[in-house]
C-alpha cells in the first residue's frame, strides 16, 4: 500500500495514494465528469485511462491540458477541474 497524502481538488483537501494515477482519484471523488466542453457543453472525464484520449485533461500546480490519467499523485499538489 502506497502513503497517503493530502492534495488540493478544486480547493478542498482530500487524502490519496502517492504515486496512484491522479484519473483514478477523481474519478472516485468527482463521479467521472471533469470537464464539459466548450462547444457543446458535454461532459467529458476519465475515459481511455493510458493517455490516449486527452478527455481527462485538468489543471495541476497551474500547468493547463494535463492529463490525470497519467498523472501520478504526489504530496501537495493543487489539481483543478474545469466544471461549469
Amino acid at each position: 500500500m502506497s502513503a497517503l497524502v493530502t492534495i488540493d481538488l478544486d480547493g478542498r483537501a482530500v487524502e490519496a495514494e502517492a504515486g496512484r494515477p491522479l484519473g483514478a482519484l477523481l474519478h472516485r471523488e468527482l463521479n467521472a465528469v471533469l470537464r464539459h466542453t466548450a462547444k457543446d457543453g458535454a461532459p467529458r472525464g476519465l475515459f481511455c485511462g493510458m493517455g490516449v484520449c486527452f478527455d481527462c485533461l485538468v489543471r495541476v500546480d497551474g500547468r493547463e491540458g494535463v492529463r490525470a490519467c497519467v498523472t501520478p499523485i504526489r504530496a501537495g499538489m493543487r489539481v483543478e477541474t474545469v466544471r461549469s
